[in-house]
């Protein structure tokens, strides 16, 4: 068996290994902790309430494991298994122009991968999230919003992929750098336009009309220094009553954006902390920093791509007997995973800190305990469990854990 496999698949299993003990350590820990709300808590969240979050909590972790499962053996079947080399020879077969025989096996590969994702998603909308009384939507809405999701994506993914493939072949020895360039240019242009033109494709955006509650923000906003084209209601609650708020757009296209169902759910005061939390981010330059982190990591990517394209050993180790640019793009897919998930933690950790330092500025901008009363409130009608295993969520949570970040505000 070549190096390479070997690796490859000590890797894989190291990953999913991993993933299922910390996720059997989550269960284990939420369920010891299911019959006792936390001190912290206990006058404001019910057991009932409590044991909801627990279970909703343990439902997700299962599910996610099954798709692990799943998505772990399609890796398999399409490299050591023989999947892309069978689509690949399928794929020459026709004696194309390489450059769209490369988007033909990507779009082909895609859409096969797509299929067994379908089911999954009916189960965790129809299933999971309706028996946790959280989904909104209906069945065709949800085929509907599948099509318009993969319309755009075909209208916006062909021509960069095109893109991209003429410039592994045609642009030299550091096409590479070209490629990362088109890259993060096309992600910026993504964030500029996804406000104005992509996000009203699946809901609709209103003008915030509760005059008390904008002039409100609008101060906030002033103090802060924040500049933004609008405040915008979301209809959140047509598919789902999860609530959330976030801001979307770069420069002068910047968009403060808030869930229906958030705003039905807070009061004035409260909604008034978790933007001041949002506004954090932007006052610590938290969003810059992930935006140049992002850039050198892709630069990062792209380089190892460009090395990795010309070893014989990337492709026979993963299944492929013939090199190409296409192929070494979707085996680099397939495989880093496997490669980057052990820096997972160091993600979620600065994630966390920059959460911190948000919370920090929120207290000096609105009121602390404010923010506290609407984070209780969200993490009650979120279901998220205020018990979570200390392991899996340092390893994964971009959020510190409900107690913690509560005792956290509560020191301010």
């Amino acid at each position: 068996m070549p190096l390479f496999t070997t690796l490859f698949i000590i890797m894989v299993f190291l990953s999913v290994f991993t993933h299922i003990w910390l996720s059997v350590r989550q269960i284990s820990h939420v369920k010891k902790h299911r019959n006792k709300t936390p001190d912290a808590f206990s006058e404001k969240i019910t057991l009932e309430e409590h044991q909801k979050a627990a279970d909703y909590t343990i439902a997700k972790e299962k599910l996610g494991n099954i798709e692990l499962l799943i998505g772990t053996t399609l890796v398999f079947i399409w490299t050591l298994g023989g999947g892309l080399e069978y689509l690949d020879q399928y794929v020459r077969g026709y004696q194309l122009n390489p450059l769209y025989a490369g988007v033909i096996f990507i779009l082909l590969m895609g859409f096969i991968s797509s299929i067994f994702d379908i089911p999954l998603g009916l189960y965790n909308t129809f299933v999971l999230e309706e028996k946790f009384g959280f989904n909104r939507t209906t069945i065709k809405i949800w085929f509907v919003d599948l099509i318009k999701q993969s319309v755009l994506g075909l209208a916006i993914g062909i021509p960069l992929i095109m893109v991209i493939l003429w410039l592994m072949n045609s642009a030299g020895e550091f096409w590479w750098i070209y490629a990362w360039a088109v890259w993060m240019g096309f992600s910026f242009l993504m964030m500029w336009a996804y406000p104005a033109f992509i996000a009203p494709i699946f809901n609709k955006f209103t003008e915030l009309e509760d005059e008390s509650l904008k002039k409100r923000i609008e101060a906030l906003m002033t103090r802060c220094g924040f500049l933004s084209k609008g405040i915008l209601v979301m209809d959140g609650s047509r598919r789902s009553s999860h609530g959330n708020a976030y801001f979307t757009g770069l420069g002068n296209n910047k968009q403060i954006v808030f869930f229906d169902n958030l705003l039905d759910s807070l009061e004035e005061e409260e909604v008034e902390a978790v933007l001041a939390h949002e506004l954090g981010h932007f006052k610590k330059k938290h969003i810059v920093k992930r935006l140049v982190s992002m850039t050198f990591l892709t630069l990062a990517g792209f380089a190892m791509l460009g090395w990795l394209m010309q070893q014989q050993w990337f492709y026979n180790g993963l299944g492929m007997t013939t090199q190409s640019i296409y192929a070494a793009l979707i085996l680099f897919s397939i495989a880093s995973p496997a490669f980057t998930f052990f820096l997972s933690p160091i993600s979620a950790m600065i994630s966390r800190k920059h959460e911190f330092e948000a919370d920090d500025y929120a207290a000096e901008q609105a009121d602390a305990n404010k923010l506290i009363e609407a984070l209780v409130k969200l993490y009650k009608e979120n279901a998220n469990t205020l018990t979570p295993d200390p392991l899996h969520s340092a390893y994964y949570d971009s959020h510190p854990p409900a107690p913690v970040r509560i005792a956290h505000l509560n020191r301010t």
